[in-house]
C-alpha cells in the first residue's frame, strides 16, 4: 500500500474511531488521522487481542491491518497493549487538550497516544511522556524522536518530577490520585484518572462498571471538581496500587452512585452521607 493510500485509510479509521467513541471532535479526528500507528508497534505481523481467543497475529505485515478499533500487544507476554483507539479518542475529547498546552502522559507505552497528544498540543505546546518500563520507554524515545514537542522520561509517573501541566493523562489503573498529579495541575487543569479495583484488568465486560472507572478531575484554585466519564479495564499503574484505597474502591464500585460524584477532596474528613468513597487521605463526594 502506498503512503497516499495509507493516508486515506488513516482518515477513514479516524472517522470510524470518532463514531465508535460517540464524539464529533474534528481536532481529535485529525490527530488520529495524522499519526501512523505502525510507527509505534514494531514490525508486523502484529498480535491483536481477541477477547475470546487471546492474541491472534494479523494476516500479514501490511499496516492496513492496524487501522481497526483493536488492542495490539506491545508486550503481549505481559498483556501490555497499545490501548483501544475509541476509548482514547473519547477520553481525549472529554479532556479537551488545546493548542499551546503542556500535556503529561503517564504510562506512555511505545508513544502512539503521546504522538496524538502532540498533534493536539501543536508546535506551541508540548508533551511530557512518562513510562515506567525501561524497555517501553526506550522504544517510545526512539519512536517519538521526530516529534520536536515531545520529551520522554523513564520512571514512576506517580513520583517523577514534571513541570506544571494543563492536562495530566493517566494511562493505567490507579487506586487513588498521586499527590504530584494534583499538585502539578495548573488552574483550570484537567486530570484523566482511571481508578480500578484489583480485578480491574479483566476481559469480563459484563462487570466492567463494578471494577473500574475514569474520572475527569478539574482544578479550580484549591478545589478539585470530579466527574465520572467512562468505565474502564486497563493495565494497573505501577506505584499507585494502595491496598487500603483498593478495598474502599471495590466496595464503592458495588454502588452505581459513581455517576453522582462531583468533588475530589484531599481528605477523608467528609461526612459519610456526602461521599461515594472515603479512603485514607482522600474522598470522592457528591458535593
Amino acid at each position: 500500500m502506498t503512503p497516499d493510500e495509507l493516508k486515506i485509510v488513516r482518515r477513514a479509521y479516524a472517522m470510524q474511531i470518532a463514531a465508535a467513541a460517540g464524539i464529533a471532535d474534528k481536532a481529535v479526528e485529525d490527530a488520529f488521522a495524522a499519526v501512523p500507528r505502525e510507527d509505534f508497534l514494531g514490525p508486523g505481523p502484529w498480535p491483536v487481542l481477541r477477547w475470546q481467543e487471546d492474541y491472534t497475529p494479523t494476516p500479514g505485515a501490511d499496516p492496513v491491518y492496524l487501522y481497526t478499533d483493536s488492542l495490539v500487544g506491545i508486550l503481549p507476554e505481559r498483556h501490555i497493549n497499545n490501548g483501544q483507539p475509541s476509548l482514547h479518542a473519547f477520553l481525549l475529547s472529554q479532556s479537551a487538550p488545546g493548542k499551546g498546552e503542556h500535556i503529561v502522559h503517564i504510562g506512555a507505552g511505545t508513544g502512539y497516544y503521546s504522538a496524538i497528544m502532540a498533534q493536539l498540543a501543536g508546535p506551541s505546546g508540548r508533551v511530557t511522556a512518562i513510562e515506567y518500563d525501561p524497555e517501553l520507554a526506550a522504544r517510545a524515545r526512539a519512536n517519538l524522536a521526530a516529534h520536536a514537542n515531545v520529551s520522554v522520561l523513564q520512571g514512576d509517573g506517580s513520583k517523577i518530577g514534571f513541570e506544571a501541566a494543563d492536562l495530566i493523562y493517566v494511562n493505567a489503573g490507579a487506586t487513588k490520585p498521586a499527590d504530584i498529579w494534583l499538585d502539578r495541575l495548573k488552574e483550570g487543569g484537567r486530570l484523566i484518572l482511571p481508578l480500578t479495583t484489583e480485578k480491574g484488568f479483566s476481559s469480563d465486560w459484563s462487570k466492567i462498571h463494578r471494577r473500574g472507572g475514569v474520572f475527569l478531575i478539574t482544578r479550580e484554585a484549591e478545589k478539585f471538581w470530579a466527574r465520572w466519564i467512562s468505565p474502564v479495564a486497563i493495565y494497573p499503574c505501577e506505584g499507585m496500587r494502595d491496598a487500603a484505597s483498593e478495598k474502599v474502591l471495590a466496595r464503592a464500585f458495588e454502588s452505581s452512585d459513581y455517576k453522582r460524584v462531583t468533588r475530589l477532596y484531599r481528605s477523608e474528613d467528609i461526612p459519610a452521607e456526602r461521599c461515594w468513597l472515603r479512603a485514607p487521605g482522600w474522598s470522592l463526594a457528591y458535593a
